[in-house]
């Protein structure tokens, strides 16, 4: 392409880059108590979020750069009225990625189908509990009956594998490891523990009490046989066959057992800041640069080019979580990108 093409993106600690998560809205239609207090309402504002034309100029140099797996995220992406349409014009790019998507699932009975048919991969589905006064607590909605009539549009719309993400928190619903791994196994889902991390807008984590992978695994281990797979690659989850046999559980443990020695993830926030880390003080202004007067249609090309190569250069060996020095980002995880 230009000056600054230098495919593959590696970093100095050696890891190449290849998964590009994209947050399309900072606003979600839930108010998880992990994640957002029941009165934010700092939210980004419209004329700060990318267009979908400006989206896909930085998609199509990040797929010419060498990135081969694309998800969107938010807060809540199919809150996003062109999400199909953004599914439709990524998956018609040269070089179109994996394409996969994380939501909360309110609003897949109105989507799957068209978002299948638009070219999505597949669906990354959060879910907390199997208990309606559970998921109302978490939540402060009550709306577990519509996550589950969408996990089953996501079956029929062909979308697979469909996988759940859960977060464990203390003495709401850190009962309810064995009973979600048995739905997800009688479901045929794939599920996925996550430690609660520190990127709450509430700053309600607490090192002290968060559920870890150690206290999951020992709730599973008191139903299920459980065997570490051998191989993991770049996945953020450590995954688990069941009772000896095919289906697997994973965990993912970004703060006891982190996997930044593997990461092969860059982050584009929905303003249009391009992140190295979850857990990054630092990022790359693309939205400014898209916007510009000044400079060609070449020029920005190029300069959006070498924005994410320096990001790349510039990614730290670890988010430092553990760290004595940690401070978490400024944004919560919901401005930021699942």
């Amino acid at each position: 392409m230009g000056k600054f093409s230098m495919s593959p993106l590696i970093d100095t600690h050696g890891r190449t880059h290849r998964d590009l998560r994209i947050s399309l809205t900072d606003r979600c239609s839930l108010r998880c108590s992990y994640c957002m207090p029941v009165d934010f309402n700092s939210w980004l504002p419209t004329n700060d979020l990318l267009t979908l034309d400006e989206l896909l100029i930085i998609v199509e140099i990040a797929l010419e750069e060498g990135i081969t797996e694309v998800r969107l995220t938010g807060g809540e992406p199919l809150l996003r009225s062109d999400i199909v349409e953004i599914v439709s014009r990524i998956n018609a790019l040269p070089n179109a990625p994996e394409l996969s998507i994380t939501t909360n699932g309110l609003l897949l009975e109105k989507y799957a189908t068209a978002l299948a048919e638009a070219g999505l991969s597949r669906v990354n589905i959060s879910l907390d509990t199997l208990r309606p006064e559970c998921y109302k607590t978490l939540t402060n909605k009550n709306r577990l009956a519509d996550v589950l009539v969408g996990i089953a549009a996501a079956k029929s719309a062909g979308l697979h594998p469909i996988k759940i993400n859960s977060v464990l928190m203390p003495g709401i619903n850190d009962d309810e490891a064995v009973d979600l791994l048995t739905w997800a196994l009688k479901e045929n889902l794939s599920l996925r523990f996550i430690e609660q991390m520190p990127l709450d807008a509430g700053n309600a984590w607490d090192r002290k009490t968060f559920i870890t992978a150690e206290n999951i695994l020992d709730s599973l281990r008191s139903a299920f046989r459980l065997t570490a797979t051998e191989t993991r690659g770049s996945a953020p989850a450590q995954s688990y066959h069941i009772n000896e046999g095919p289906m697997t559980v994973g965990i993912i443990a970004s703060v006891t057992q982190p996997f930044c020695a593997s990461c092969d993830r860059l982050r584009l926030t929905s303003d249009g800041q391009l992140r190295s880390c979850l857990f990054a003080r630092e990022e790359m202004n693309l939205r400014d640069i898209l916007r510009s007067t000044s400079l060609s249609k070449i020029e920005i090309r190029e300069l959006i080019t070498e924005r994410i190569h320096q990001s790349v250069r510039e990614k730290l060996p670890g988010h430092g979580i553990n760290s004595p020095g940690f401070k978490k980002p400024d944004r919560p995880m919901s401005a930021i990108g699942g």
